[in-house]
Protein backbone atom coordinates (compact mmCIF):
# COMPACT_ATOMS: atom_id res chain seq x y z
CA UNK A 1 0.00 0.00 0.00
CA UNK A 2 1.10 3.43 -1.06
CA UNK A 3 1.81 6.13 1.47
CA UNK A 4 -1.76 7.40 -0.19
CA UNK A 5 -3.57 4.64 0.81
CA UNK A 6 -4.28 3.35 -2.53
CA UNK A 7 -3.41 -0.55 -2.64
CA UNK A 8 -0.84 -1.93 -5.37
CA UNK A 9 -2.58 -4.18 -7.74
CA UNK A 10 -2.27 -5.85 -10.46
CA UNK A 11 -4.91 -3.80 -12.43
CA UNK A 12 -2.71 -0.64 -12.49
CA UNK A 13 -1.02 0.04 -16.03
CA UNK A 14 0.76 3.23 -15.67
CA UNK A 15 3.95 3.92 -13.04
CA UNK A 16 4.41 6.23 -10.06
CA UNK A 17 5.95 8.71 -12.40
CA UNK A 18 2.71 8.58 -14.73
CA UNK A 19 0.42 8.65 -11.70
CA UNK A 20 2.45 11.98 -10.74
CA UNK A 21 2.83 13.46 -14.39
CA UNK A 22 -1.32 13.04 -14.79
CA UNK A 23 -1.90 14.77 -11.48
CA UNK A 24 0.68 17.38 -12.35
CA UNK A 25 -1.14 17.78 -15.42
CA UNK A 26 -4.45 18.05 -14.14
CA UNK A 27 -3.50 20.54 -11.18
CA UNK A 28 -1.72 22.92 -13.41
CA UNK A 29 -5.15 22.69 -15.70
CA UNK A 30 -7.13 23.36 -12.39
CA UNK A 31 -5.23 26.34 -11.09
CA UNK A 32 -5.04 28.15 -14.92
CA UNK A 33 -8.84 27.40 -15.33
CA UNK A 34 -7.66 25.68 -18.68
CA UNK A 35 -8.88 22.40 -20.07
CA UNK A 36 -7.63 19.33 -22.21
CA UNK A 37 -9.55 16.91 -24.55
CA UNK A 38 -8.06 13.98 -22.47
CA UNK A 39 -5.04 13.15 -20.34
CA UNK A 40 -2.26 12.10 -22.85
CA UNK A 41 -2.61 8.43 -23.21
CA UNK A 42 0.70 7.43 -22.12
CA UNK A 43 -0.44 8.42 -18.04
CA UNK A 44 -3.75 8.35 -18.80
CA UNK A 45 -5.68 6.04 -16.10
CA UNK A 46 -7.56 3.12 -17.49
CA UNK A 47 -9.53 1.63 -14.00
CA UNK A 48 -11.11 3.62 -11.00
CA UNK A 49 -8.04 2.66 -9.21
CA UNK A 50 -5.45 4.49 -11.30
CA UNK A 51 -7.88 7.15 -11.35
CA UNK A 52 -7.92 7.63 -7.65
CA UNK A 53 -4.13 7.13 -7.32
CA UNK A 54 -3.75 10.28 -9.49
CA UNK A 55 -6.73 12.11 -7.28
CA UNK A 56 -4.77 11.03 -3.87
CA UNK A 57 -1.49 13.22 -5.26
CA UNK A 58 -3.56 16.29 -4.71
CA UNK A 59 -2.70 16.37 -1.30
CA UNK A 60 0.28 16.69 -2.24
CA UNK A 61 0.09 20.27 -3.52
CA UNK A 62 -2.88 20.90 -1.12
CA UNK A 63 -1.39 23.63 1.87
CA UNK A 64 -3.87 22.25 3.98
CA UNK A 65 -4.97 18.58 5.05
CA UNK A 66 -7.46 18.04 3.26
CA UNK A 67 -11.75 19.34 4.31
CA UNK A 68 -13.50 16.39 3.12
CA UNK A 69 -14.69 14.27 0.28
CA UNK A 70 -17.63 14.59 -2.17
CA UNK A 71 -19.68 12.58 -4.45
CA UNK A 72 -20.32 12.99 -7.91
CA UNK A 73 -23.23 10.99 -10.16
CA UNK A 74 -25.11 10.43 -7.27
CA UNK A 75 -28.22 10.00 -9.39
CA UNK A 76 -29.32 7.92 -12.54
CA UNK A 77 -29.65 11.22 -14.31
CA UNK A 78 -26.42 12.36 -13.47
CA UNK A 79 -24.35 9.28 -14.48
CA UNK A 80 -26.08 8.91 -17.89
CA UNK A 81 -25.28 13.01 -18.62
CA UNK A 82 -21.49 12.09 -17.91
CA UNK A 83 -21.82 8.06 -19.15
CA UNK A 84 -20.55 6.33 -15.97
CA UNK A 85 -22.42 3.27 -14.07
CA UNK A 86 -22.01 4.76 -10.67
CA UNK A 87 -20.95 7.41 -7.76
CA UNK A 88 -17.42 8.84 -8.07
CA UNK A 89 -15.78 10.24 -5.31
CA UNK A 90 -13.10 12.95 -5.18
CA UNK A 91 -11.20 14.82 -2.24
CA UNK A 92 -12.67 18.78 -0.99
CA UNK A 93 -9.57 20.84 -0.64
CA UNK A 94 -9.66 23.33 2.50
CA UNK A 95 -8.42 26.32 -0.09
CA UNK A 96 -11.51 25.84 -2.19
CA UNK A 97 -14.42 26.45 1.07
CA UNK A 98 -15.93 29.69 0.39
CA UNK A 99 -18.02 31.03 3.56
CA UNK A 100 -21.51 30.69 3.56
CA UNK A 101 -23.04 34.21 1.84
CA UNK A 102 -19.52 35.04 0.67
CA UNK A 103 -18.79 35.62 -3.02
CA UNK A 104 -17.50 32.22 -5.02
CA UNK A 105 -14.75 32.75 -7.56
CA UNK A 106 -16.30 31.64 -11.25
CA UNK A 107 -12.92 31.73 -12.66
CA UNK A 108 -14.06 30.47 -16.65
CA UNK A 109 -15.89 27.58 -14.68
CA UNK A 110 -17.22 25.41 -18.13
CA UNK A 111 -19.93 23.75 -16.09
CA UNK A 112 -21.67 26.49 -14.91
CA UNK A 113 -24.34 25.13 -12.09
CA UNK A 114 -24.59 24.97 -8.15
CA UNK A 115 -25.76 21.84 -6.41
CA UNK A 116 -27.70 21.75 -2.99
CA UNK A 117 -26.02 19.29 -0.97
CA UNK A 118 -26.16 17.58 2.63
CA UNK A 119 -23.03 17.42 4.08
CA UNK A 120 -22.04 15.26 7.22
CA UNK A 121 -18.81 16.05 9.72
CA UNK A 122 -17.26 13.00 11.12
CA UNK A 123 -17.84 13.00 14.79
CA UNK A 124 -14.61 9.44 14.92
CA UNK A 125 -12.64 7.97 12.10
CA UNK A 126 -13.85 4.91 10.35
CA UNK A 127 -10.93 3.12 8.89
CA UNK A 128 -10.31 0.55 6.97
CA UNK A 129 -11.90 -2.74 7.13
CA UNK A 130 -12.66 -5.97 5.69
CA UNK A 131 -16.42 -6.38 6.33
CA UNK A 132 -18.51 -3.22 4.67
CA UNK A 133 -19.97 -0.52 7.03
CA UNK A 134 -23.25 -0.58 7.16
CA UNK A 135 -25.54 2.63 7.31
CA UNK A 136 -26.16 2.35 11.17
CA UNK A 137 -22.25 1.71 11.31
CA UNK A 138 -21.18 5.20 9.44
CA UNK A 139 -24.08 7.37 10.96
CA UNK A 140 -23.32 6.48 14.35
CA UNK A 141 -20.09 7.62 13.44
CA UNK A 142 -21.15 11.41 12.53
CA UNK A 143 -20.70 14.19 14.55
CA UNK A 144 -23.04 16.68 13.15
CA UNK A 145 -24.42 17.53 9.76
CA UNK A 146 -24.33 20.46 7.80
CA UNK A 147 -26.07 22.13 4.75
CA UNK A 148 -23.87 23.16 1.59
CA UNK A 149 -23.45 23.96 -1.66
CA UNK A 150 -21.16 22.81 -4.38
CA UNK A 151 -20.11 24.99 -7.79
CA UNK A 152 -18.51 22.11 -9.60
CA UNK A 153 -15.86 22.65 -12.85
CA UNK A 154 -13.98 20.06 -14.56
CA UNK A 155 -10.21 20.00 -16.75
CA UNK A 156 -12.12 18.37 -19.99
CA UNK A 157 -13.69 20.45 -22.73
CA UNK A 158 -16.42 17.53 -22.63
CA UNK A 159 -16.52 16.26 -19.57
CA UNK A 160 -19.33 13.74 -20.26
CA UNK A 161 -17.44 11.69 -22.74
CA UNK A 162 -14.00 11.54 -20.48
CA UNK A 163 -15.41 8.47 -18.72
CA UNK A 164 -15.04 7.05 -14.88
CA UNK A 165 -11.53 6.75 -14.69
CA UNK A 166 -10.06 10.23 -16.02
CA UNK A 167 -13.11 11.87 -14.09
CA UNK A 168 -12.19 10.53 -10.82
CA UNK A 169 -8.19 11.38 -11.59
CA UNK A 170 -9.84 14.69 -12.02
CA UNK A 171 -11.11 14.70 -8.47
CA UNK A 172 -14.71 13.93 -9.26
CA UNK A 173 -14.96 17.09 -10.53
CA UNK A 174 -14.61 19.16 -7.33
CA UNK A 175 -13.98 23.29 -7.02
CA UNK A 176 -15.92 25.42 -4.80
CA UNK A 177 -18.04 24.57 -1.72
CA UNK A 178 -19.47 26.66 0.72
CA UNK A 179 -20.42 24.52 3.97
CA UNK A 180 -22.74 25.84 6.68
CA UNK A 181 -22.62 25.32 10.24
CA UNK A 182 -23.54 22.64 12.20
CA UNK A 183 -27.81 22.45 12.29
CA UNK A 184 -29.96 23.32 15.45
CA UNK A 185 -32.60 20.75 14.82
CA UNK A 186 -32.13 17.18 15.90
CA UNK A 187 -32.10 15.99 12.22
CA UNK A 188 -31.63 12.38 12.96
CA UNK A 189 -35.37 11.83 13.43
CA UNK A 190 -35.77 13.44 10.51
CA UNK A 191 -35.77 11.30 7.27
CA UNK A 192 -33.62 12.61 4.92
CA UNK A 193 -34.33 10.51 1.73
CA UNK A 194 -38.23 12.07 1.94
CA UNK A 195 -36.91 15.96 2.56
CA UNK A 196 -37.54 18.62 0.40
CA UNK A 197 -35.13 21.20 -0.62
CA UNK A 198 -36.33 24.20 -2.64
CA UNK A 199 -33.40 26.33 -4.76
CA UNK A 200 -33.11 29.80 -6.43
CA UNK A 201 -31.00 31.70 -8.51
CA UNK A 202 -31.28 35.27 -8.42
CA UNK A 203 -35.11 35.96 -8.12
CA UNK A 204 -36.13 33.39 -10.66
CA UNK A 205 -38.67 30.48 -9.50
CA UNK A 206 -37.99 27.89 -7.18
CA UNK A 207 -36.21 24.70 -8.24
CA UNK A 208 -37.59 21.77 -6.21
CA UNK A 209 -35.67 18.69 -4.94
CA UNK A 210 -36.00 15.66 -2.36
CA UNK A 211 -33.44 13.92 -0.58
CA UNK A 212 -33.91 10.42 -2.41
CA UNK A 213 -32.57 12.19 -5.53
CA UNK A 214 -29.18 11.36 -3.60
CA UNK A 215 -28.64 7.67 -4.24
CA UNK A 216 -32.00 6.75 -2.96
CA UNK A 217 -31.26 9.19 0.70
CA UNK A 218 -28.40 10.73 1.66
CA UNK A 219 -27.05 8.53 4.36
CA UNK A 220 -27.16 5.41 1.79
CA UNK A 221 -24.63 8.36 -0.16
CA UNK A 222 -22.37 8.45 3.22
CA UNK A 223 -22.24 4.74 3.21
CA UNK A 224 -20.93 4.04 0.01
CA UNK A 225 -18.15 6.77 0.79
CA UNK A 226 -17.14 5.02 3.29
CA UNK A 227 -16.53 1.78 1.72
CA UNK A 228 -15.56 3.43 -1.34
CA UNK A 229 -12.95 4.65 0.82
CA UNK A 230 -12.11 1.71 2.96
CA UNK A 231 -11.85 -0.84 -0.56
CA UNK A 232 -8.96 1.78 -1.13
CA UNK A 233 -7.62 1.33 1.87
CA UNK A 234 -8.44 4.91 2.98
CA UNK A 235 -9.66 5.96 6.59
CA UNK A 236 -12.39 8.50 6.65
CA UNK A 237 -11.41 10.55 9.62
CA UNK A 238 -12.72 12.52 11.99
CA UNK A 239 -13.36 16.01 11.10
CA UNK A 240 -13.72 15.51 7.89
CA UNK A 241 -17.00 16.92 6.22
CA UNK A 242 -18.68 14.53 3.85
CA UNK A 243 -20.97 16.30 0.94
CA UNK A 244 -23.52 14.19 -0.43
CA UNK A 245 -24.22 14.85 -3.60
CA UNK A 246 -27.26 17.43 -4.91
CA UNK A 247 -30.52 16.98 -3.77
CA UNK A 248 -31.83 19.73 -6.48
CA UNK A 249 -31.59 19.38 -10.66
CA UNK A 250 -27.60 21.39 -11.22
CA UNK A 251 -28.91 24.86 -11.32
CA UNK A 252 -27.51 27.11 -13.88
CA UNK A 253 -25.37 30.10 -12.50
CA UNK A 254 -23.50 32.93 -14.44
CA UNK A 255 -21.10 35.30 -13.32
CA UNK A 256 -22.76 37.40 -10.36
CA UNK A 257 -25.77 34.78 -9.90
CA UNK A 258 -26.87 34.41 -5.79
CA UNK A 259 -27.67 31.21 -4.99
CA UNK A 260 -30.08 30.25 -2.05
CA UNK A 261 -31.13 27.23 -0.75
CA UNK A 262 -33.97 26.51 1.51
CA UNK A 263 -33.72 22.91 3.56
CA UNK A 264 -36.61 23.67 5.77
CA UNK A 265 -36.54 23.18 9.16
CA UNK A 266 -32.65 22.25 8.57
CA UNK A 267 -32.24 25.83 7.46
CA UNK A 268 -30.95 28.04 4.40
CA UNK A 269 -27.88 28.66 2.65
CA UNK A 270 -26.63 31.37 0.49
CA UNK A 271 -23.81 31.74 -2.01
CA UNK A 272 -22.89 34.74 -4.41
CA UNK A 273 -21.05 33.98 -7.67
CA UNK A 274 -18.58 36.52 -8.40
CA UNK A 275 -19.28 39.37 -11.20
CA UNK A 276 -17.61 38.32 -14.54
CA UNK A 277 -13.56 39.16 -13.64
CA UNK A 278 -13.94 39.67 -9.89
CA UNK A 279 -12.30 36.43 -8.61
CA UNK A 280 -11.62 37.09 -4.92
CA UNK A 281 -13.19 34.73 -2.49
Amino acid sequence: MSEHGIESTDERTIGAPALKTASAILWDHWMAGERMDALPEAVRPASRTEGYAIQALLEERSAEPIFGWKLAATSPAGQEHIGVDGPLAGRILAERLVVPGGICPFHNNLMQVAELEFAFRMGRTLPPRSAAYSVEDVLDAVGSLHLAVEVPDSRYHVFERAGAPQLIADNACANYFAVGPATEVDWRGIDLARHEVIGFIDDGPPQCGIGSNVLGDPRVALQWLANELSQLGIPLEAGQTVSTGTCVVPMAIAPGSRVRGNFGPLGMIALNIAADGAENV
